[in-house]
């Protein structure tokens, strides 16, 4: 899992304190042997809930939709360009 943590010292990383980053990078960048080891470290309820909520925000547009469609949570919405904005000018 190397990939995943290129600017982290791996021997630092502790799975049980450091659950959200492990599961926001694997989800992110992790390739099948590595989501096999998530989803039986953490189990799918919990990386589900991980996605319900901060992974709207962690993780990259595409991949949060597929994470969606595969964990059958109702289909991301995107904000519109003009709704983006903080100010309508």
């Amino acid at each position: 899992m190397a990939p995943c943590f290129q600017e982290y010292d791996l021997e630092r990383l502790d799975p049980t304190r450091h659950g959200d980053l492990v599961i926001e990078r694997v989800l992110a960048y992790g390739d099948r042997r590595e989501l096999h080891w998530l989803f039986d470290r953490y189990g799918r309820t919990r990386v589900t809930e991980w996605v319900q909520r901060p992974g709207a925000r962690r993780l990259p547009w595409r991949r949060y939709n597929l994470w969606c469609v595969l964990l059958g949570l109702p289909p991301a919405r995107r904000l519109r360009p003009e709704e983006q904005r903080i100010w309508p000018y």
